[in-house]
């Protein structure tokens, strides 16, 4: 496999997290309280999805494969969990 099918199937990868994270961190605030929010949406994405890719990679490095949904479930799970301790003003 050459370098650039590295790339795209590291860019198919990580796709989800990226996906999740932007929606989340667009879309969080308003289902939050109305205090403002401790982190800027470009933060919040950036550890939404730092977050999520470690879950996915923890879920492939688990079942041996990618695509299982527990590791899609454990992604939405960890992503909304630094959703919300970044919107509750954790500095």
């Amino acid at each position: 496999m050459g370098p650039l099918d590295q790339l795209i199937h590291l860019t198919n990868f990580l796709a989800p997290a990226l996906a999740v994270a932007l929606v989340l961190a667009i879309v969080g605030p308003w289902f939050m309280s109305k205090s403002p929010s401790a982190l800027g949406i470009i933060t919040q994405a950036a550890i939404n999805f730092i977050v999520g890719s470690l879950a996915l990679a923890l879920g492939l490095w688990f079942f041996g494969r990618d695509g299982k949904m527990a590791s899609y479930a454990a992604l939405l799970v960890v992503a909304a969990s630094a959703q919300w301790a970044g919107g509750r003003g954790w500095r």
